[in-house]
């Protein structure tokens, strides 16, 4: 059974590379692509939702720290809307759904107008609603948005990322 298993790995990665499959992060073109996410500036992203995006998605571009060289601008337009799903016969709510989106565009520094891509990002996540203190249901709203933040931060991140993969940067003049 494992050598049928080993044969059939063996053959999808087979399949991959001959329709031109090549991982987004593998080999010099993505050593370029990690490269070029380090140069983004991540503008700033209002409440403290924005907050958590913004660190979410430091974290995921800039792996090295602050980018020493900032040659692109990323502005983020981030939501999260409240949906009452769980609502009982006495109208209280029992569980509650958070949908996040958020709108982004990459563009060159000092030419802000001109974007070089764009798209969205959406998830959701949600928590249950049940008879407690104030300080626990506010830490539980806490994860759950520094959760979306992640997910959407992921999103966005492998978005510009692909851009980056398709669009190579000049080489350095060296």
């Amino acid at each position: 059974m494992s050598s049928n298993r080993k044969f059939l790995s063996l053959a999808g990665l087979l399949v991959l590379a001959g329709c031109g499959f090549t991982p987004l992060y593998g080999g010099d073109d993505g050593a370029d692509v990690q490269r070029q996410l380090e140069q983004v500036k991540i503008a700033n992203i209002p409440e403290r939702p924005g907050q958590l995006l913004h660190e979410a998605l430091e974290a995921q571009m800039q792996r090295q720290g602050s980018p020493t060289q900032q040659l692109y601008v990323l502005n983020v337009s981030y939501v999260i809307t409240p949906e009452e799903i769980g609502v009982q016969a006495d109208t209280s709510v029992s569980r509650e759904r958070f949908n996040a989106r958020a709108t982004w565009s990459l563009a060159p520094i000092g030419a802000p107008a001109q974007a070089l891509a764009s798209g969205q990002a959406v998830t959701s996540d949600a928590l249950n609603i049940i008879n407690q203190q104030y300080f626990a249901q506010s830490q539980e709203t806490g994860t759950v948005n520094q959760q979306l933040a992640d997910q959407i931060a992921a999103q966005i991140t492998q978005q510009v990322s692909v851009y980056f993969k398709t669009h190579p940067a000049a080489p350095a003049p060296g």
